[in-house]
C-alpha cells in the first residue's frame, strides 16, 4: 500500500496535535512541522523542527521533504495572536504575526502544489479563526486570519482545474491547553466567552481535527473555496445579537 503523507504546521500540541492524531488513526503518515517536539509522537509521525518564521530554514526543510517525499495534502495550521487594543498594536507586531499566518502557507503551497498538479489530485486545508469576522484586540491575528481566507478562495480558483481543493477551517473558542491556561474556568472572562457560545460550551480540538479531516477526504473533490466554522454556533448567535 501506498504510504500518504500529509504536512502540517504547529502539530506538536493543541488543535494541530488533535489533526495529527486524527489523520494517523485514518492511516496516514504526518509530517509535523513545529519549533517543538510532540510529547508523544506516533510512529507514523515524523517532527521536523524548524521555526515558520525563518523563511531561510523553512524554504531548505520544504525544498528536502519535497525531495523525500510525495506530499499531496496540507494543513496549515500554526499560527500566532499577538493581542493588542488598535493604539497599542506594534506594526513589527503585525509583520510577525503575517510572516507566520500568511507568508508560510504560501511557501508551503508554492513547494507542493507543482506535485499535486502533476497527480491531478491536492488537498490544502488553511486553518482561520472566527476572529477573522472580528474581535476585540485581535488587529493583527484578526488581519492574517483574514487574508488567510482571501487566499484560500483564490488559491480554490486557481486550481480546481487540477484536482486540487483549497479549504478553511474557522475553530472558535476551543478547549487547548494554551486556551484554558490563559482562561481559568472559574475567571468573569471564560464565563463572559461561555455565554457568547450557543452550545454552551467550549469545542474540543478533536472536533476541528474532524473538520479538518472532512475537507482532506478523497470524497471531498467538489468541495472548494469554502470555510467551515467549528464554533458552536457562535457566528450565528453574535450576528443576531441585538
Amino acid at each position: 500500500m501506498v504510504q500518504q503523507y500529509v504536512l502540517v504546521t504547529g502539530g506538536s500540541s493543541g488543535i494541530g496535535k488533535a489533526i495529527i492524531e486524527r489523520l494517523v488513526m485514518e492511516g496516514f503518515h504526518t509530517l509535523n512541522l513545529d519549533r517543538h517536539a510532540p510529547c508523544r509522537p506516533s510512529a507514523n509521525d515524523r517532527h521536523i523542527p524548524v521555526d515558520l518564521l525563518d523563511t531561510d530554514a523553512l524554504n531548505r526543510v520544504l525544498a528536502q521533504l519535497s525531495q523525500e517525499y510525495e506530499v499531496l495534502r496540507i494543513v496549515n495550521n500554526a499560527g500566532m495572536v499577538k493581542p493588542a487594543l488598535l493604539e497599542s498594536t506594534l506594526i513589527d507586531d503585525v509583520r510577525t504575526v503575517a510572516k507566520l499566518n500568511i507568508e508560510a502557507p504560501i511557501l508551503i503551497a508554492q513547494q507542493f502544489v507543482p506535485a499535486m498538479r502533476a497527480k491531478n489530485f491536492g488537498r490544502i486545508v488553511n486553518i482561520s479563526s472566527r476572529a477573522a469576522l472580528g474581535k476585540e484586540r485581535r488587529t493583527a491575528y484578526a488581519a492574517s486570519k483574514a487574508g488567510l481566507l482571501g487566499m484560500t478562495r483564490t488559491w480554490a480558483l486557481e486550481l480546481a482545474g487540477n484536482g486540487i481543493t483549497v479549504n478553511a477551517v474557522g475553530p472558535g473558542p476551543i478547549a487547548t491547553e494554551l486556551f484554558r491556561a490563559v482562561n481559568p474556568p472559574d475567571s468573569p472572562l471564560t464565563r463572559q466567552i461561555l455565554s457568547t457560545i450557543p452550545v454552551q460550551r467550549l469545542g474540543e480540538p478533536a472536533e476541528v481535527a474532524h473538520a479538518v479531516y472532512s475537507f482532506l477526504d478523497d470524497r471531498a473533490g467538489f468541495v472548494t473555496g469554502q470555510v467551515l466554522y467549528v464554533c458552536g454556533g457562535m457566528t450565528i448567535g453574535l450576528g443576531n445579537a441585538s
